[in-house]
């Protein structure tokens, strides 16, 4: 599987952040993960609020059980602030949004001072394998569509020990590898992981494996897959585009993230990847 570094993946995010902005269907919400057609949703908007709404569900959850009076969340690889001033404008709480790139860094920043947040929620631009020490005590943090890409989940979730408080919840939705059933099946894995900086594409009971060691409690898992959106007309167009240059060496480093996010496609379909929200609770 390909490694990325650090500063590899910021740039990864600060190149395209604007096209997905632009050209993803979540854009004009500022959501850059995908959208998830669950049970009683039947509008795009409420697809891509998804996931938030879940984690606003086990933050209800959390908040009534423990009496919080507006409760810490930490979003751990935060792309431009959507999903946190989502949830602010739903939840009283307090927020710190973490990223690695400047350029959504900058974005989230805006996006927090127009929806009147600011004096709540915040983003800072920081390693979430090495947060800094302004990041105070979590009740809950989550990372969407933002795990795959860290270089080393056991420090991920050494860190989130760290700044998760006993008894709070950590939130992870991301996509998780089947094992492999032949070899067109590890090509396509490896093609995702090198067009989106893949770093840390595990399998379910590897993630809640180490969670467990990092002094996690395996809550639940959800398994979304069946629910995203495979196979639309954009996407047929780009796996046309992946036959036409993907194996043109110049070609392909052009437009590796569209490769990629075509082998996702067909890992998705043929269910050699699984696109899952997992739930961990703090011991202690």
């Amino acid at each position: 599987m390909p490694q990325f570094d650090k500063a590899q993946v910021r740039d990864y995010y600060d190149r395209h952040t604007a096209e997905f902005i632009s050209r993803g269907q979540g854009g004009h919400l500022g959501a850059l993960h995908r959208a998830v057609w669950g049970p009683g949703i039947s509008s795009r908007s409420d697809a891509f609020r998804y996931v938030e709404d879940q984690i606003a569900e086990h933050l209800s959850g959390l908040t009534q059980r423990d009496g919080l009076v507006r409760p810490h969340v930490i979003d751990l690889g935060c792309g431009i602030g959507s999903s946190l001033c989502a949830l602010a404008e739903r939840l009283d709480i307090r927020g710190t949004g973490v990223t690695l790139s400047p350029v959504q860094a900058r974005l989230a920043q805006q996006r927090i001072a127009e929806s009147r947040q600011a004096d709540y929620i915040r983003c800072i631009e920081a390693d979430y394998c090495a947060l800094p020490s302004e990041c105070d005590t979590a009740d809950l943090a989550y990372a969407i569509e933002s795990f795959v890409h860290g270089p080393d989940p056991e420090r991920f979730l050494n860190q989130c020990a760290r700044i998760i408080r006993p008894g709070g919840l950590l939130i992870v939705c991301d996509d998780f590898r089947r094992p492999a059933t032949d070899q067109t099946a590890a090509r396509m894995v490896e093609r995702f992981c090198r067009g989106w900086h893949i770093n840390s594409l595990l399998q379910p009971q590897e993630l809640q494996q180490l969670a467990k060691v990092a002094g996690f409690d395996h809550h639940s898992t959800v398994d979304l897959t069946e629910y995203l959106e495979i196979g639309r007309p954009r996407d047929q167009a780009i796996a046309l585009l992946a036959c036409l240059f993907g194996w043109i060496p110049a070609m392909s480093n052009r437009f590796d993230h569209l490769l990629g996010g075509n082998a996702l496609q067909t890992c998705l379909s043929r269910r050699w990847i699984g696109y899952e929200l997992a739930v961990f609770q703090r011991l202690g």
